[in-house]
């Protein structure tokens, strides 16, 4: 693991980068794609939570009593930047399978690359659970920002951001907006070309998920 920017933790244990090769693979068919992205949205969520906040309470093993660590606080809350960031909400549940669940509708004008919301839909008292959105594509940073933009107005003040791939542009984009917003992703790729998609990539997140065109 290292980190290519501030407030930037890129995840490159083997199995990661093992995995996302085969999803950038044109030829990797869709159930595959899907199932390689739960498997290393597992990966991300366990950087990601890996200072949660931990308290103890009294249980009885079979052997004695003890004080044992628990989840301290409000249960953190998932959103979901749709449509894709649904492929990521599994992989998270099957780990915490308690989270509140959210979702910000998104989509992006393909003329001037910029986001139009359509749904909003989100866990209440925001400003004192943990938030993570997830997207899988990190590209202009253009939804993103809009998505977080739209929880701090909700009231979230702890946020992170969870996808597989980011470009610099994308980064630089939401550092300068929401610098407060840690980023954990499995790549940073080279760019963006002219329509906005990133390269080298693995094309459209969303289509390669649910065998759309």
């Amino acid at each position: 693991m290292s980190n290519p920017a501030d407030n930037v933790t890129l995840v490159d244990h083997p199995l990661v980068q093992h995995k996302l090769t085969l999803m950038r693979d044109k030829n990797t068919p869709t159930v595959v794609f899907r199932q390689l992205l739960r498997e290393i949205t597992q990966f991300l969520a366990y950087e990601i939570t890996r200072d949660l906040d931990l308290t103890t309470r009294g249980i009885e093993t079979p052997m004695e009593p003890m004080d044992s660590p628990t989840l301290a606080g409000k249960k953190l809350a998932l959103v979901s930047i749709l449509r894709a960031g649904n492929g990521m909400l599994d992989g998270v549940l099957e780990l915490i399978p308690s989270a509140r669940v959210g979702f910000v509708g998104l989509y992006r004008d393909e003329e001037t690359l910029q986001p139009v919301q359509y749904y909003f839909k989100v866990p209440e008292a925001l400003e004192n659970r943990l938030v993570i959105a997830v997207d899988p594509m990190l590209a202009t940073g253009n939804s993103s920002v809009a998505a977080l933009d739209l929880l701090k107005q909700a009231g979230a003040t702890n946020i992170r951001f969870m996808c597989l791939l980011a470009t610099p542009e994308g980064i630089a984009r939401m550092q300068q907006a929401h610098p407060d917003v840690p980023i954990v992703t499995a790549a940073v790729d080279r760019e963006l070309d002219d329509k906005g998609f990133i390269l080298p990539g693995l094309g459209d997140a969303g289509d390669r998920m649910f065998g759309t065109k």
